[in-house]
């Protein structure tokens, strides 16, 4: 692998800690159809395939008719867009970007979050500017696990592979689709054991980060 490489981010999970305000949308749309509100940690373990699937999972862990399916999309994503209030940047990430960067490394993001939010996310937290490539949930027909996203991303990049990075069962199984390498962020929405999903490194704090790419470069 060239050095110094792409580098994709997934976002939900492993840049952002979103989780809240994801929970704090869709208990918004509960309550508001009468139906008794999810926990943050039921709320969590449903995320990261997308919107979509995010409310597939809703529907069936609360009973509702899946008829309202649509509608209750549109009232999530009426809140959802701009839902920033409650999401964290998780620890070291804008050091370890800002050291990637610095090493020559171009930055991007594949996530399954729909294009509008990533965009209002990216800009809110002042990471918009390191990321030279986004694809988004709603950017292609598929969603990872599905490898087109993260393909995508590469070939705008120039590149036919570099690195991936994210938290999820969707993001390892997409990098093996590729395939790429992928490091793991242990401390996302994943509901997998570490041991159990494909990578080649794992690290729970991003200030570890650069010095994994650097050694990979080395290895």
């Amino acid at each position: 692998m060239q050095h110094p490489c792409p580098i994709i981010f997934d976002l939900d999970g492993t840049l952002i800690d979103s989780a809240p305000d994801i929970h704090a949308c869709v208990n918004a749309v509960l309550r508001e159809n009468g139906i008794v509100p999810l926990s943050l940690q039921r709320v969590r373990s449903f995320i990261g395939g997308g919107v979509e699937l995010l409310w597939t999972r809703i529907i069936a862990a609360t009973g509702i008719d899946p008829v309202h399916r649509a509608a209750l999309i549109a009232a999530f994503m009426a809140r959802y867009h701009d839902a920033t209030a409650l999401t964290r940047v998780f620890p070291h990430v804008h050091e370890a970007m800002g050291q990637l960067v610095d090493a020559g490394h171009r930055l991007g993001i594949c996530t399954n979050k729909p294009m509008g939010p990533t965009r209002v996310i990216l800009d809110h937290f002042g990471i918009d500017h390191l990321m030279s490539v986004v694809i988004a949930g709603d950017s292609l027909p598929q969603k990872k696990p599905h490898p087109a996203p993260l393909i995508a991303a590469f070939d705008q990049l120039g590149k036919a592979c570099g690195l991936f990075v994210g938290d999820s069962e969707y993001d390892a199984h997409c990098a093996a689709a590729v395939p790429v390498p992928f490091l793991l962020f242990s401390g996302g929405y994943r509901t997998t054991a570490v041991s159990e999903l494909p990578h080649l490194a794992t690290f729970d704090d991003f200030q570890r980060l650069p010095g994994l790419v650097a050694d990979m470069a080395v290895a």
